[in-house]
């Protein structure tokens, strides 16, 4: 099975990259359980070997198919696509220009649209075909000076449901994970890593996951779900 990752090749997706290696598990040819196998990224150098790095503007529609297109065209096909790419945004809804919510939608969410488009062709030929979004714990919990980022992957949830809605005829899995904070009032314990998160994307991505399709997997550390007392003497 053949996997790519489109976005970062630091922090939450070379951890992701590494353990779809480790595990073997499929994430973008034929040939097997071989774990992902390409990254597309605007600064793809920094790819850890031996995926291949394609470059690719998320902004610009042609550069994002040429780039599939590439990644489909080394690997034998196209199984499993990753949407990692994201823009960070802070700020209350007074606080960025037009400009900038431009720049950080037309990444976050157009970027997502764009990949998954140029996707679609070569999934419909795959007999495991699905997609995995990285959404976040902000698409669905108000946070303080967030306005932005929120909006971005608000609509990302919102379409990773509208597109499995599409799909699931067609046999194409569409799922999304929704990390949290590394900060949770109600223990460490309860902390999300980045490998946590990461191996939840191999989780929807895997053959385990074969009946699982417009889900948002919360990696939270109960964030969003949970409102614990606080601990007796605290």
């Amino acid at each position: 099975m053949t996997a790519d990752e489109v976005g970062s090749v630091d922090g939450l997706g070379s951890r992701r990259q590494t353990l779809a290696r480790v595990k073997g598990t499929p994430l973008s040819s034929t040939s097997g359980l071989s774990g992902l196998k390409a990254v597309i990224d605007l600064d793809p150098p920094g790819a850890p070997e031996p995926l291949i790095a394609i470059r690719a503007d998320l902004t610009d529609d042609t550069s994002v198919r040429t780039a599939v297109d590439a990644t489909a065209g080394q690997l034998g096909g196209l199984d499993i696509p990753v949407n990692n790419a994201g823009i960070g945004a802070g700020g209350t809804v007074e606080d960025n220009p037009d400009a900038e919510w431009h720049r950080v939608l037309d990444v976050n969410v157009l970027g997502t649209v764009r990949t998954t488009r140029a996707a679609l062709p070569y999934l419909r030929r795959s007999s495991h075909a699905a997609i995995v979004n990285t959404c976040s714990i902000a698409s669905a919990a108000g946070l303080p000076r967030r306005a932005l980022y929120p909006v971005g992957k608000g609509a990302v949830l919102s379409l990773t449901l509208a597109t499995a809605a599409d799909r699931v005829r067609e046999g194409i899995r569409v799922d999304c994970v929704n990390p949290g904070t590394a900060d949770t009032p109600w223990g460490t314990w309860l902390l999300d890593t980045a490998d946590e998160v990461a191996a939840a994307v191999v989780h929807l991505a895997s053959p385990a996951a074969a009946s699982v399709t417009g889900i948002a997997l919360a990696v939270d550390g109960a964030m969003r779900g949970l409102r614990p007392r606080p601990a007796v003497g605290a």
